[in-house]
């Protein structure tokens, strides 16, 4: 059966999508152009069409997945309800103990970036949009009187270190914790970070 014809764009987004199930399947290192291609059945020419180098290739795709997780986290905090709410929504989401991203697409992005510029830029810009959005709905839990935090920045940087790292232990290191264990530290994180909840925030539970 012949393949349907796409513009350009609809098989950019293919070639993205093949090429992170091959990374999360094969690793960065590992993945080639012509795993790629024969995923889809294409030519190496047409991947390298699209995308000048597996370099290139492998940033775009991780920037591809960035924006997909960015904008199920916008959907999280855009609901109508508390500050609250749309933050433990958010953190359940990120950390590794509930469906979360998929992390060990990170974790190995997270390494390859130490070496390549233009994955490291991708990573970089992920985190601190990750950061942005979970500070500014912290902040807007503060104006509404839901809870106390003198430094909304700062608490979402440390509930996101506190995350990545529990992504660590628990994709890397087999038995490391338990996930109900990092569940625990990550409920007991958001309140030491927020404080004791009080009436308005118990309906935000």
């Amino acid at each position: 059966m012949a393949r349907v014809r796409l513009s350009v764009a609809e098989r950019r987004e293919e070639l993205l999508r093949a090429a992170i199930e091959q990374i999360e399947a094969r690793g960065v290192a590992a993945v080639r152009i012509a795993d790629v291609a024969s995923a889809l059945g294409v030519s190496n020419a047409l991947v390298l069409y699209h995308f000048s180098t597996k370099e290139r290739l492998v940033a775009d795709a991780f920037a591809y997945a960035a924006e997909g997780d960015l904008a199920h986290l916008r959907k999280l905090l855009g609901r109508r309800t508390t500050a609250l709410r749309r933050l433990r929504s958010a953190v359940r989401w990120y950390a590794p103990t509930g469906p979360a991203k998929g992390w060990r697409l990170w974790i190995e992005g997270w390494a390859v970036s130490l070496r390549e510029p233009a994955l490291r830029e991708v990573a970089r810009d992920l985190d601190r949009r990750w950061k942005a959005a979970l500070a500014e709905v912290i902040a807007e839990g503060v104006a509404a009187g839901e809870f106390r935090c003198p430094d909304p920045a700062g608490t979402a940087l440390r509930l996101t270190a506190l995350l990545d790292g529990l992504a660590v232990q628990l994709t890397s290191y087999d038995g490391a914790v338990s996930r109900s264990r990092a569940q625990e530290w990550v409920e007991e994180a958001l309140t030491r970070e927020l404080g004791p909840a009080g009436p308005s925030d118990a309906r935000g539970r």
